[in-house]
């Protein structure tokens, strides 16, 4: 009988990155591959690899670096890149690190059977193409396994909206929605099996326009389906937040109270510089807008702090802004240049500003995060128990706002949604008593 060949995936970034490996895993399972957790057992190694974060193509050369002793042991090793750093980088990848055998790009992943096969004939292989078919059509179906009670799910990818400081428009292409019919049939796919939350995913993801009423519409026809008990999404542009959408955060039962909703900045000077193409106080009226529906919405955000150009007053309007909102959670980070974007060649903020800027924001993040878990306790909120936690009888899940959650009761298993109390706060979890 032949041995499945192993496939090791480390998988980085955004949570599009994890979705896509699920699927080259099950691309790649059609040849007889099966997924381990430890490089050294591994046939073949893929890399799916994220842009948005500082030196992101160094980090790749470096954890390549530790894979050589691997390769020189076992002739036979397969080892690829793919995601966004593929995509921008895929002819120097090829150059500069003889032992990667093929890279892929993530619109074309679905072509890995072939890049792979390629490779076991001994030709390296390299496909950063933005192929015209739909990569879903094109995948295997997904294998009839158990699954988690929570999973991910992508509608729409890429980006129009060419941020001066992203590249994603460039590694993603152009926004493009997957049709609802097929999203429906891998969502009920994914409910038989036993998933009872989905995250939808988008570079843009509210602007998905698949269903002839937009993500609002996709979102109330999921909210049908028997066995699906919570839907969220992620991640969205304050420009894409139409009315329907905003009005099913208050009528629609399962669609969860948080929303990561990205300003960057709280420096109208500073976004009009982003191209970001809204202003401070329009994004502090699309949040008074979401929350006169949805008083409890907890919100989420991203901030780039040292933009090029950016002065100690446009920070303080961004200090500004978090006050005047209140998050829940938030990622911050400082400004670091990409290359063939605009805001690359403009002139950048000492590395010393940037620091000292970023600690003021994360210490004003970490306070209105800690004040709203803490003015949980002693509420009734519902969990959905993901896994078994660290103490014996314990369960750990999250909750409506996404808080992590632990439990120690009798007979709690991972797929339970039920309703606790919140009884103390903790660093980074909540401690709760079921109801």
């Amino acid at each position: 009988m032949t041995q499945p060949k192993k496939l090791y995936i480390k998988t980085y970034g955004c949570q599009m990155n994890v979705y896509d490996s699920e699927r080259m895993a099950e691309a790649l399972g059609g040849q007889g591959y099966v997924e381990t957790s430890s490089a050294e057992d591994a046939d073949m190694i893929l890399l799916n690899t994220c842009h948005i974060r500082e030196k992101a193509a160094e980090k790749v050369y470096s954890e390549l670096g530790r894979y050589r002793d691997l390769k020189d042991a076992k002739p036979d090793l397969k080892i690829g890149v793919a995601g966004c750093v593929a995509q921008a980088e895929g002819a120097e990848i090829m150059r500069r690190q003889p032992l990667v055998d093929l890279v892929v790009g993530p619109q074309s992943y679905h072509r890995l059977p072939e890049l792979e096969a390629q490779a076991g004939q001994g030709r390296r292989a390299l496909d950063t193409d933005f192929p015209e078919e739909d990569k879903f059509v094109h995948l295997k179906a997904r294998p009839k396994a158990k699954r988690g009670p929570t999973a991910f799910l992508t509608v729409q990818e890429g980006c129009d909206k060419f941020c001066a400081f992203c590249v994603v428009p460039y590694t993603r292409g152009a926004e493009v929605s997957r049709p609802a019919d097929r999203v429906m049939t891998e969502a009920r796919d994914l409910i038989e099996r036993g998933v009872r939350e989905i995250t939808l995913l988008g570079q843009n993801v509210n602007a998905y326009d698949g269903h002839d009423r937009g993500l609002a519409g996709l979102i109330r026809d999921l909210a049908r389906v028997d066995g699906l008990e919570r839907i969220r999404f992620t991640t969205s542009h304050p420009n894409d937040m139409d009315e329907d959408l905003i009005a099913a955060h208050g009528d629609c039962a399962k669609l969860m109270p948080y929303l990561h909703l990205p300003v960057q900045a709280g420096s109208d000077r500073i976004l009009k510089r982003m191209n970001r193409q809204h202003t401070a106080e329009q994004y502090l009226t699309l949040i008074g807008r979401l929350r006169a529906v949805r008083p409890d919405l907890h919100l989420s955000g991203d901030f780039i702090v040292g933009f090029p150009e950016e002065t100690e007053a446009d920070f303080q309007a961004t200090l500004d802004l978090v006050e005047a909102v209140g998050y829940g959670s938030a990622y911050s980070f400082k400004y670091s240049p990409r290359p063939g974007t605009p805001a690359a060649e403009r002139p950048q903020v000492a590395e010393a500003e940037k620091d000292e800027r970023l600690q003021r924001l994360q210490a004003l993040l970490t306070r209105q995060q800690r004040a709203l878990q803490d003015a949980m306790v002693g509420r009734e909120v519902s969990v959905l128990f993901e896994k078994p936690g660290r103490m014996p009888g314990q369960m750990v899940g999250k909750s409506d706002y996404l808080h992590a959650v632990h439990v120690t009761a009798e007979g709690l298993a991972p797929g339970d949604l039920r309703r606790v109390r919140v009884l103390e706060s903790g660093p980074n979890s909540l401690k709760a008593a079921l109801v």
